[in-house]
């Protein structure tokens, strides 16, 4: 369903009809449609980990520099993440939508399942660019809530394109995602990558 629909679009009643239950038989198994996709989240963000993870090691010169380095990995990164457009759609709901909802029992088992999540990926950045040191964790969180924020305008609405079609000056700001992510990557990579 979140191939065909964003988070926002997806309701529960729906998704007891696609999968031939009736609400409160879907309700005996997860508490809300915010449980169900923070349970989804985990499973989609641990699935492309481990696809990253081969997409750096076979894209990463580990004898380059530093500043190679942290390009090459911010240029996997984003275009890892720009295939995963679902994945971002979850990661730009998480805060205000998918963490609302749910009891305190689901929240904390989520965030634990969520910082070992992040802990993995700091550990797979580190072991590219161990420069990061201390900062992997905080390089990571940062970089999953830009791809949120960042996927929610891409692709641009119908409305918006036909607006950039008619004044191109106007979108002159607009990337693709791709290249949005890669440009906040690097940028948050300057930013906590020891100088010198």
């Amino acid at each position: 369903m979140l191939d065909e629909m964003s988070v926002a679009e997806l309701s529960l009643n729906g998704l007891s009809r696609r999968v031939g239950l009736a609400k409160s038989n879907v309700l005996r198994y997860f508490e809300s449609r915010e449980a169900v996709l923070l349970e989804l989240q985990d499973v989609f963000m641990g699935s492309w980990l481990v696809e990253l993870a081969d997409e750096l090691a076979s894209e990463i010169e580990a004898k380059a520099a530093q500043d190679v380095r942290a390009g090459q990995l911010a240029e996997v990164l984003s275009r890892s993440l720009a295939r995963e457009v679902v994945l971002c759609d979850l990661f730009g709901a998480q805060g205000g939508v998918l963490e609302r909802n749910v009891s305190v029992e689901v929240v904390k088992r989520y965030k634990r399942a969520y910082l070992a999540r992040l802990a993995d990926m700091a550990d797979l950045m580190c072991r590219h660019l161990p420069e990061l040191g201390e900062n992997a964790q905080l390089f990571c969180l940062m970089s999953l809530l830009s791809a949120g924020a960042l996927a929610a305008y891409v692709p641009p609405p119908p409305n918006l394109v036909a607006v950039y079609a008619d004044e191109p000056a106007l979108g002159a700001l607009h990337m693709e995602l791709p290249d949005a992510l890669r440009v906040a990557f690097t940028a948050s990579l300057v930013g906590v990558l020891p100088r010198g």
